[in-house]
Formats: structure tokens, sequence, C-alpha cells
């Protein structure tokens, strides 16, 4: 999927269906000139329901459809025959997806699961027909009741997509390298800042369970105030249990390990969501091109300076693997204490 196509934010205007009208009928036929009412009831009008779909990775489909109409519910008949139910209109979205009133910004509710289905906006009630209304006193009501309005309303749809660990750090740091690495995913790889434009998930099969990951856009100094790509995907990783912060051992520009986890972490703390909070592991990506001496220092600088345990810090080549198998198989450790 290219980065046009992946789309994690529409606003869309939602009409659902009027309900029908209740009928105002009274039973005829060749032995009664003048039966009781038996008008039937109007059918609700269609809903606008969101389904999960697993096998769906962008809100690409609504990004032009800025108008969801469901049909209105049919009147009633005699014999105390019920109109049909207006269809309900469906729209299937990804995993992770929350829906929210535009005007209010109120929270409505999140789609998590395959096949799971929520109103977004439900239809109009159908009116009752005149059989409801018949009394002692009134033993032919001329009334029924006409259908329910549908409602129309604006929503927000907007993706965050469901991973157990997130992947951050500066652009070229080598996250997709690694993700490509340990997972079938294969998201783009350049020698070249913000090769990643959009998400990319990735699932890792461990020994007992599996687990998934996210890689999204390398940020900058200043990712928190819009610059760069990184702040408009942060949001993706929000919900993860566990952060891994990519730190470049051989940096584009001079920028040693402590100042990128010092930047990196900034960066997160600024966030609405504040991502410091997490669970988070330092991972010094590139010791292929580093001699040992010199990755004993990296370690000490980054322990004394930074005062993060050295359980924290795993030094890896995503290029080569070296040093991965042990890092997955902590990860699997760690998720399945989180999740349990």
């Amino acid at each position: 999927m290219s980065s046009s196509n992946f789309v994690d934010y529409v606003k869309v205007c939602c009409r659902s269906g009027k309900g029908g009208a209740g009928s105002k009928h009274f039973h005829r036929d060749r032995t009664t000139a003048k039966g009781g009412p038996d008008g039937g009831d109007g059918g609700r009008g269609g809903h606008i329901i969101l389904r999960g779909n697993k096998q769906i990775w962008t809100l690409l489909s609504l990004k032009y459809r800025k108008h969801i109409i469901a049909p209105a519910g049919e009147s009633g008949s005699a014999k105390l025959s019920s109109g049909k139910f207006g269809k309900d209109e469906i729209i299937e979205v990804p995993l992770g997806t929350v829906a929210k009133d535009a005007e209010t910004g109120e929270f409505l509710f999140e789609i998590t699961k395959d096949g799971e289905e929520q109103i977004l906006l439900s239809g109009g009630r159908g009116g009752l027909g005149n059989n409801h209304f018949k009394s002692s006193t009134n033993q032919a009501p001329r009334y029924a009741q006409p259908g329910e309005s549908g409602k129309e309303e604006w929503k927000i749809l907007e993706l965050k997509v469901l991973a157990d660990v997130g992947l951050v750090g500066f652009p070229n740091a080598g996250k997709s390298t690694f993700l490509n690495k340990v997972s079938a995913a294969k998201p783009k790889i350049g020698n070249y800042p913000f090769t990643t434009l959009r998400p990319h998930l990735g699932t890792i099969k461990g020994v007992e369970s599996s687990y998934v990951i996210a890689d999204i856009p390398g940020l900058i100094e200043g990712a928190s105030d819009g610059a760069g790509l990184g702040i408009k995907f942060l949001k993706h990783i929000s919900r993860t249990g566990l952060l891994l912060i990519f730190v470049d051992l051989m940096p584009l520009e001079e920028l040693k390990p402590s100042k990128q986890i010092t930047l990196l972490k900034n960066e997160l703390n600024s966030y609405k969501d504040d991502l410091t909070q997490k669970i988070s592991w330092i991972i010094c990506n590139k010791i292929d091109l580093i001699d040992g001496s010199e990755l004993k220092n990296i370690k000490i600088e980054i322990e004394s300076e930074l005062k993060i345990s050295s359980d924290d810090i795993y030094f890896i080549s995503a290029f080569t693997g070296e040093g991965t198998e042990i890092l997955l198989k902590k990860l699997e450790t760690e998720i399945y204490r989180i999740k349990s």
C-alpha cells in the first residue's frame, strides 16, 4: 500500500433512515363492512453501522465519500402488517477505528475486533399503526403515528492502529530494517530520511505467543509541535504497551546516543498522551559498524548520564540480525506480562 493510500482520519456527514409511517387501515372483507383498526406499524429506518474488518488497514474508502445515507423504513399496511426496516448501511473499517462526534469531539466508541459492529447513527423509529390507539371510548381511531425522522450528524472516524510494541526513533535509525528482519512486514528501506511515510505493522511469532509491532515515520526535534512526519503518526503508538526507542550509533549528524535519547523522550513527553509514561527500552542499533570498546563506552555513557538501567538497554544490528534473537525473547516475555 502506498503512503497516499494510508488514510487515518475522515470526517463524514451521516444521515440515518426515516422510520416508516404507521397505517390507518380498517379491516374490510366480504363479510365485514366496518371492521376494527388493523393498521400495521412502520418499519425502522436504516442504521449506519461500523463493522471491524481485520483485512483493512486504512480509511481510504471513506476519503472521498463525504455523505453516508441509509434508506427509510417502509410504511405499515393492512392486516397488522409491519413495514420492512430500512436497509442498514454497513461501513467496514480497520480495527482500531475510533468514532467521535464532530461537533462536540465526544468519544462514541472504538472498533477493536474483527466482525464487531457498532451503531454510528441510529435510524428513526417506525410509527405505530392505528390498532395501538383503539380504546373503549374510541373503537375506530383514525390516527396512526408518522415515522420518526432520521438523524443527520457529522462524525469523525480516526484510526489508531492496534499494536503491542511501538518503534520510535529519528529518521534512518533502522526501525524499518529491524521490522523487516524480524517479521513478514516489508516497509520501504533506504539510506535517507523519512523512507517510512506511513505506519507499518509486523506480527512476531514467538515461542508461545504472537505480538504486533508498529513502525512509524521517524521523529525529528520539534515533532510534538508539528515538525516532520512523526507527530502525525504518534497516535498510532499511544496504545502500545511497550516502546522501543531506537538509537542510531552511526547517525548522519553528529548526535551522541545519550543526546538522541534525551531529544526523543522530550518529544514523547510533549505529546498529549505523554508517551513517556509507557515502559520503554533503549535499542542501540548498527553495532556491526562499531568496535567493542566503543560500545562499552556508549553503554556506560547512557547508564551514567540518563540513569537508565542496563536491563533496559539492548545492542543490536538490525542489518545482520545480531542481538535481535535475545531482544525478541525478552519482548515476548514482557508483552505476556503486560497483557496478563
